[in-house]
């Protein structure tokens, strides 16, 4: 829900699908911030004998704004390439893949990792090797030895991951999309008056046994702040940047039937961009999703009447008659959303939350927002700054925020308090959820870089 197959378009080309962005400080590096992109959503694992990979025709990057203008400043750009070593046999590996170097591994691929700071470019690293998917303990017999060897170190402190991982969201896609039928939520709140049958329970993760394949990248905190920047506490203005992840694909494509193949020319077009969770999913109308996938952040005003009064906010009370009167009465009012106008498009001014901002200036642009002073808390909230943890979202994101019960919270009203002393939050408002946390996955996150958890294999996962 994060991202995943939230256009029409996109939801068509999966190795060119941003699912979900990461960006935080890093919890055991805290002099580093970490971006992860994620793209081929909804990975079933035993997908061979052509299991996932990145698209080598597909330009991603991840971009960092940190002059508050919706335009990137610094921008990671990776591209891969695949290597076959016996084609005339159709398996990925024709034995255990034991190493990196492994003679059994038949499918490689390979990427390039390149900065790029206002059209300065500098080649970090080339023919940096992602490990294979994660088949079964015959095949791959001790993935955990080959996922580090995958982690490779860059100059300048910096170090990139990219490969595939287990799917860290967790979500009940089938009951938001089932009319915001929220199993233990709507249960409580008597949804639809089905006493009868009350659709009580936990929450079903949709994301369950399933992978994606992961971009990451740790670099120092002075690679992404204007000028280099070593902020000197929270409030310094140089210490919020914006993040978002794109994809792009030649304009041009064309079917050679002389080799059977496809050939691309001609410039990038993007095709694919993510910052906050949600935003493409649920708030744009369908109508202009496709062409929301196609705008950098700093065109993102066009969009903000959609962020301002947004569509979901509204079917609430009728999705839950008497459950959000206050709501009800804001919506009937017609004032605009400030609250969520600050959390999704210009940051959290100074003032509004005691001790905190990530403001990137008056620019209506979605991109995640990152104050760098900020560090780590000792104490993490799955609801970051809703749960009192103000390194959690929505400043940045880490792989476990709870952003499906933060931004449902949101649309429900819990934050427009803080804009408006007025206004008071229907009860309900701070207790929406899909009923879902980090004890619903498989497996755990890990503590170290690069976050995510080991992805599930082939064999050893059932078939959802």
């Amino acid at each position: 829900m994060s991202s995943h197959r939230e256009a029409p378009g996109i939801s068509k080309d999966p190795v060119a699908d941003s699912s979900d962005v990461y960006a935080f400080v890093s919890p055991d590096k805290p002099d580093t911030v970490t971006l992860i992109a994620n793209y081929v959503p909804l990975q079933g694992p035993a997908g061979g004998p052509n299991f996932y990979e990145f698209g080598d025709d597909v330009l991603y990057q991840i971009h960092i704004d940190n002059d508050g203008d919706g335009l990137s400043d610094v921008t990671y750009l990776f591209r891969f390439g695949y290597s076959v070593a016996n084609l005339d046999t159709f398996l990925y590996n024709t034995g255990p893949i034991e190493s990196l170097d492994s003679k059994n591994w038949n499918r490689r691929e390979t990427y390039s990792v390149v900065r790029d700071e206002h059209g300065q470019t500098e080649t970090l690293a080339t023919a940096l090797l992602c490990p294979p998917c994660n088949i079964g303990p015959l095949s791959t017999p001790n993935y955990d030895k080959l996922a580090s060897e995958a982690v490779h170190n860059l100059p300048g402190g910096r170090k990139v991951y990219a490969g595939q991982r287990a799917d860290g969201f967790y979500v009940d896609l089938g009951s938001i999309f089932d009319l915001g039928d929220l199993r233990p939520f709507a249960s409580a709140h008597n949804h639809f008056g089905l006493s009868k049958f009350p659709t009580n329970g936990p929450g079903v993760n949709a994301t369950k046994n399933l992978n994606v394949h992961s971009i990451a990248i740790q670099v120092p905190i002075t690679d992404l702040t204007d000028g280099g920047h070593k902020p000197t506490g929270v409030t310094d203005p140089k210490a919020s940047i914006g993040i978002w992840t794109t994809a792009s694909r030649h304009r041009a494509r064309v079917y050679d039937t002389d080799h059977k193949l496809y050939v691309n020319n001609g410039p990038y077009l993007q095709v694919s961009r993510l910052g906050n969770p949600l935003v493409n999913e649920v708030l744009i109308p369908m109508g202009k999703k496709d062409y929301w996938n196609t705008q950098i952040p700093g065109h993102d005003k066009q969009f903000a009447s959609y962020v301002a009064h947004p569509g979901f906010s509204e079917l609430l009370p009728t999705l839950y008659p008497g459950v959000f009167p206050n709501l009800a009465a804001l919506n009937a009012s017609g004032k605009a959303r400030a609250d969520l106008e600050a959390i999704l498009l210009t940051g959290i001014p100074a003032g509004i939350i005691a001790g905190f901002q990530n403001y990137t200036g008056a620019t209506q642009a979605d991109m995640l927002r990152l104050n760098v002073a900020v560090m780590p808390s000792s104490k993490p909230s799955i609801y970051g700054i809703l749960g009192g943890d103000l390194a959690g979202f929505p400043n940045g994101r880490r792989v476990f925020d709870d952003v499906v019960a933060v931004e449902l919270r949101a649309l429900a009203g819990a934050t427009y308090a803080l804009v408006d002393k007025s206004y008071t939050p229907d009860a309900a408002a701070s207790a929406v959820t899909d009923g879902l946390t980090p004890a619903d996955l498989d497996v755990p996150y890990l503590t170290q870089f690069p976050y995510l958890g080991v992805p599930h294999s082939g064999y050893n996962t059932p078939s959802s």
